[in-house]
């Protein structure tokens, strides 16, 4: 994976940009493409810099670090937000991956762990901290039994996405059925697994198709597609 990666850092904190743009000028192959003290400039600053990754704080003046993710995800999927911050309460934890962040780690994560965070959602992936993933997995594992609504910590769109996987089409039918990029769907799948806690794409499929997604499994055909299904 080549390329130089364009990173936007957002916080309110000066003392805290400085730290990161000197780590970030530590880096091999990562650039700092700017800076933004809240989140509407955040908005704006995405929109125009297009960047690889944004390193995003909660607390933020004016519109949230939450509400700054939902709308750049909204608007440029292809962005990985990284949520960077001191709360690690369930409510900002779960609002920041129902707004689209792709990472979340806090504040006090070295200098290597933050390194790894940036190249991995750079290309695509997903990371969360040890204790932030902890915390996910104990709260699906205890409300497992409760939920209705299968899945609630995924967006629309990657709930669509997995039931498309689920269904056994491949990232390239994704792409056409949905009329998005292959890298847009790549990016979700990388989302949906964090989201999942699962370790790949077949646990996924197990994990939906439990759930009653991708259709009747009677009904499948050898391609992977569902009888009666056009397309």
């Amino acid at each position: 994976m080549g390329g130089t990666l364009r990173v936007l850092v957002v916080d309110d904190h000066p003392v805290y940009r400085d730290g990161l743009r000197a780590l970030l000028g530590s880096l091999p192959n990562v650039e700092l493409a700017g800076e933004a003290e809240d989140g509407d400039a955040a908005v704006r600053m995405a929109a125009a810099l297009s960047p690889d990754v944004v390193l995003m704080d909660l607390g933020l003046p004016g519109r949230s670090g939450i509400d700054a993710t939902r709308a750049i995800t909204g608007r440029q999927p292809d962005v990985g937000v990284l949520v960077l911050t001191m709360f690690e309460d369930d409510d900002s934890v779960f609002s920041a991956m129902r707004a689209g962040a792709r990472g979340y780690l806090l504040k006090d994560a070295d200098r290597d762990e933050l390194a790894r965070a940036i190249e991995s959602i750079g290309h695509g992936g997903a990371i969360f901290g040890s204790g932030v993933a902890r915390r996910v997995q104990a709260f699906f594992a205890a409300s497992a039994g409760l939920r209705v609504d299968p899945f609630p910590e995924l967006t629309a769109r990657e709930r669509e996405v997995l039931d498309r996987i689920a269904r056994g089409e491949s990232n390239g039918l994704i792409a056409a059925r949905l009329a998005i990029s292959g890298k847009t769907v790549r990016n979700h799948v990388s989302t949906i697994l964090a989201k999942l806690m699962v370790a790949d794409r077949s646990q996924a499929i197990v994990r939906a198709r439990e759930a009653g997604l991708g259709g009747d499994p009677s009904a499948r055909r050898p391609d992977g597609a569902v009888a009666g299904e056009r397309g």
